[in-house]
């Protein structure tokens, strides 16, 4: 009888645990209702990143396709703790729930990604300086390359270094000189800040164009 109970009640608490679980890491269908309608009190997502998740270069508006769930997250609460300030995200997902802010990412970690789409000739110096910066960094001025963090290829790595691939030019930019203003905190340790703050507009620019152009080779959720 005793043993009955026991095992009764072990998987119960089983099931527990495993509900938990599917409730931190989100639930995509639940995401894909806020992105399309909105949460009823802010606009739906849908309006500036796409259903797909590809974002818009011309108005700075990133790509989230395939970005991980975890990183994702972190930002959303970022705008709500004012560790990034955006007059656009902050009132739209102020009144996300904790749930709600999981389910979003967990529906864009899960769209496939499609590249920035850029012009067909680019500037050869400016390409050429940003390849320099994201590869090998530049040691004379304490700028380490952006690969040394976010992976080879700059395809992210984990939660805290986010995929830099693909992303558009304009939103890369932006961030960076949020960094240089203050505007932007959220980063470990304040890497960015220190980074950002030793480059200079025309190594911001090269170093967006570069990474906007690097080839995408993951799947979505990566």
């Amino acid at each position: 009888m005793h043993r009955r109970l026991f095992r009764l009640a072990g998987g119960a608490l089983a099931a527990c645990l495993v509900s938990l679980s599917a409730q931190a890491a989100g639930d995509p269908e639940a995401g894909q209702q806020i992105v399309m309608k909105g949460d009823g009190q802010g606009a739906p997502c849908v309006a500036c990143h796409g259903l797909d998740g590809a974002g818009n270069d011309a108005g700075g508006f990133p790509r989230l396709a395939g970005m991980d769930a975890d990183y994702l997250a972190h930002q959303i609460r970022s705008y709500n703790d004012g560790s990034r300030v955006s007059p656009i995200m902050q009132p739209n997902v102020t009144k996300l729930s904790e749930q709600q802010i999981q389910d979003v990412a967990a529906y864009y970690a899960g769209q496939e990604v499609v590249a920035s789409t850029q012009p067909a000739e680019p500037d050869a110096a400016e390409m050429a300086l940003g390849r320099k910066l994201v590869e090998r960094g530049d040691w004379s001025a304490y700028i380490p390359s952006c690969d040394s963090c976010h992976g080879p290829g700059a395809l992210g790595v984990g939660a805290d270094f986010p995929m830099l691939a693909g992303q558009h030019p304009t939103y890369i930019a932006q961030q960076l000189r949020a960094w240089q203003a203050g505007t932007r905190h959220n980063d470990p340790n304040l890497l960015m800040t220190g980074v950002a703050e030793r480059l200079s507009d025309a190594q911001i620019d090269a170093v967006a164009a570069y990474l906007s152009r690097l080839p995408v080779t993951v799947s979505g959720g990566q």
